[in-house]
């Protein structure tokens, strides 16, 4: 496991652009982190890094945002059961060939493929630590 330190938010995000480029079709990324610690800010780099111009918010209320028709971005915080997962569709996202990018993904551990990438990201009195 690797580990980046980022001491800002603009860091942050420069870095999540440059891991976007390892990224393939089908590929779902898990990002984890404490509320707060920087899961959206990471989100909206890796958003960014693959050639997505438009604004990226939280899906906290929709569960999922799709952008450019190939990335979905995932936050199951508010998920209650794995039963309101398979209710709302959420497994059938893996299998369409795009890259899906998930917060809180504990949550839906059961749907998720067997092969995923983690990133972790911590808060730190310098800024966030962020392992992948």
């Amino acid at each position: 496991m690797e580990v980046f330190f980022s001491r800002s938010e603009e860091e942050t995000i420069e870095w999540a652009r440059g891991y976007a480029e390892s990224l393939a079709c089908g590929d779902v990324v898990l990002l984890e982190g404490e509320m707060g610690a920087g899961k959206t800010m990471l989100a909206k780099g890796l958003i960014a890094g693959m050639g997505i111009p438009e604004e990226v918010t939280s899906p906290t209320y929709a569960y999922v945002n799709e952008y450019g028709g190939r990335i979905f971005h995932f936050d199951c915080y508010r998920i209650q059961s794995i039963d309101v997962a398979y209710e709302l569709g959420l497994a059938d996202y893996f299998g369409r060939g795009g890259i899906c990018i998930v917060e809180w993904g504990e949550k839906i551990k059961e749907l998720l493929p067997d092969t995923v990438k983690r990133i972790e990201i911590r808060k730190t009195k310098e800024g966030r630590e962020i392992r992948y």
